[in-house]
């Protein structure tokens, strides 16, 4: 009987389209020492629509009410978001789009690797991990233009591997598209955020998975660590001011929140991280397409650090 039940239990989450999730750990003091505080959690679980699979969510970004995620199998998904009273209480699943060339053809699978997504100038920007680039694409998936990047970035070589490329991507105003490579550049001593012709260095452990501006002149930067042999999972969410770097570009950072499974918080591959309103932001994890894990999104929002470190 009891077999059954956990059987019965996981076919109906694996049908629901959103379940509860319980993210924090029965510790208060690891949940209350954080600069952030969790809202809500849920696990997302969709099926194909248009041919299009849902999972291995890398990026996703918020507008208006409509939530836009992007897959690192070359996929992009619309959805119609609702949130009421610090809770995410329903996510429509508006439409599903293979990422397309300039031609309309669908990305080879070499080309697919997507990671980073953010907004700028009303359409989506995407950067790409294996074939470092950034891409400007319409709103239902069709390359725009390329963009160019900053020089050292331009040299495949330079990266620490083929697959810690151009995980993160994000924008605004004054400094355009600001990218990062999952980890440093070879022979780099810190990790770098990049623009078309500045660098802006920071002191941090782990891989950058994503960028979100908090403010004209900070970025919002999160990190992933994990440990195959213990099966440990650290994600930790900072700030880096863009101005206030020293002469070798060295810029002052500030943790907001480390999040770690061996304190009892219950992650998974945490890899997007979006703006929507106010202090409210929404992060989601890459499910890589394994059975064994899930794809979470989660609301947040940032507690008021106001006083600078």
């Amino acid at each position: 009987m009891k077999y059954f039940f956990f059987v019965l239990l996981f076919f109906l989450q694996l049908h629901a389209q959103i379940t509860a999730y319980k993210i924090t750990p029965d510790n208060t003091l690891h949940v209350t020492k954080q600069k952030i505080k969790i809202l809500d959690a849920k696990i997302l679980h969709f099926e194909t629509k248009k041919g299009i699979p849902f999972h291995e969510i890398s990026d996703l970004v918020y507008e208006d009410g409509f939530l836009y995620f992007v897959s690192d199998q070359g996929y992009l998904y619309k959805f119609l978001i609702n949130i009421t009273d610090g809770k995410i209480t329903d996510l429509q699943y508006l439409d599903a789009y293979f990422l397309k060339n300039k031609k309309g053809k669908q990305l080879k699978k070499k080309k697919r690797d997507a990671e980073g997504l953010t907004l700028c100038k009303n359409n989506l920007l995407i950067s790409f991990e294996r074939k470092q680039r950034i891409c400007l694409y319409s709103k239902n998936g069709v390359k725009i233009k390329k963009v160019k990047l900053h020089q050292d970035l331009q040299n495949k070589d330079n990266y620490a591997s083929k697959n810690k490329g151009l995980e993160s991507v994000t924008c605004n105003d004054k400094y355009g598209v600001v990218t990062a490579p999952e980890l440093p550049l070879k022979n780099a001593k810190y990790h770098t955020l990049y623009t078309k012709n500045q660098i802006f260095k920071f002191s941090a452990d782990g891989s950058i998975v994503s960028l979100e501006f908090f403010s004209e002149n900070t970025v919002l930067v999160l990190l992933r660590d994990f440990s195959y042999f213990t099966r440990r999972r650290v994600s930790t969410l900072m700030k880096v001011y863009l101005d206030r770097c020293s002469a070798s570009r060295v810029c002052k950072s500030e943790v907001l929140a480390k999040l770690d499974s061996s304190n009892g918080w219950k992650l998974d591959n945490f890899e997007g991280l979006t703006h929507m309103y106010a202090n409210k932001y929404l992060m989601v994890s890459d499910d890589n397409e394994n059975m064994l894990q899930k794809t979470l999104l989660v609301l947040f929002e940032i507690k008021d650090t106001s006083k600078k470190p």
